[in-house]
């Protein structure tokens, strides 16, 4: 199936959770008993009651993160890198403000132009994520194939590490908690939620990953950027386990983008509630033509 990407650059992340839950329902083997590991037969449902009971399953000496995670519908607003502060405004510096004003007004959405969307974005992402953890390493596979690999192997940060949109990553663990540890992150081509705010090359990101039972896992994320923001942002939320045969699929984010040469700079109309939906979406654009090709960059 070939999905366009809907208009003004990924408004449609509101919809697509719905979209992609109604058609692996669809797919998705019938309902069987728990397991052990909660992993093989655990019901699926976004309803809390419906979830699997009982501790998280461990692997060797630590609680075992893998898994297909939905959202919870708790967590709002989606996509909200202020999602836990007062009227979700975020505590700028002069120079974040005005990096926040120019995407705004300049900078298309990266994922819709199939760029990664990397941290914090992807913890505030409507999409569920599948989680696989190893003996020393855990990746984490997203929708729009985009993935990231977490080492907790003992190593150290490098000296002069490449700036990248997840940064280099290292995780440790303290007790039951997964911490993972990250700097070196791009600046340019970045925004650092659904809704246009920024980040600098500056940021610093410490998440700590548990899993209190078998149907949850929670992150609390603290986002530390001194070039943008005057203060630390403090960010969590929780996902639910999904059900059998819930794994992400291959996503051909660019093939037939009937809306990129119809795209403009910034997420779009956000509502009071702090998050873009689609039900705020306009109708949606003609298909490319010779006159108007498809865009599959931005400028720098």
């Amino acid at each position: 199936m070939k999905t366009p990407l809907l208009l003004r650059a990924r408004m449609v992340a509101a919809l697509l959770p719905l979209v992609l839950s109604s058609v692996l329902l669809a797919q998705s083997p019938a309902k069987k008993p728990a397991d052990t590991t909660g992993r093989e037969n655990a019901p699926f449902s976004r309803n809390e009651e419906d979830l699997p009971k009982g501790p998280a399953p461990r692997l060797a000496e630590h609680p075992d993160l893998s898994g297909y995670w939905v959202p919870s519908r708790k967590d709002k607003p989606v996509g909200n890198l202020g999602k836990d502060l007062p009227g979700f405004k975020l505590p700028f510096t002069a120079e974040g403000a005005a990096a926040l004003k120019y995407n705004l007004e300049h900078t298309v959405d990266p994922e819709a132009l199939c760029i990664v969307g990397g941290l914090p974005r992807h913890n505030a992402s409507g999409l569920p994520f599948q989680l696989l953890q190893g003996a020393d390493h855990a990746v984490f596979l997203y929708w729009y194939t985009t993935y990231r690999l977490v080492p907790f192997d003992g190593r150290k940060h490098s000296d002069d590490p490449d700036p990248s949109f997840f940064g280099e990553e290292i995780g440790s663990w303290e007790g039951d908690t997964l911490v993972i540890d990250s700097i070196a992150f791009k600046e340019k081509r970045t925004w650092g939620d659904e809704n246009a705010n920024p980040h600098s090359d500056q940021q610093h990101v410490v998440e700590r990953w548990t899993r209190p039972d078998i149907g949850h896992l929670h992150v609390e994320m603290v986002v530390t950027d001194p070039k943008f923001y005057t203060e630390p942002i403090h960010y969590q939320r929780t996902w639910l386990l999904g059900k059998p045969g819930d794994e992400v699929r291959e996503y051909s984010c660019s093939e037939d983008n009937v809306d990129a040469p119809h795209l403009q700079p910034g997420p779009g109309p956000i509502g009071p509630d702090g998050q873009r939906g689609y039900e705020k979406l306009a109708p949606l654009p003609p298909p490319p033509s010779k006159d108007h090709p498809a865009v599959t960059s931005i400028p720098e």
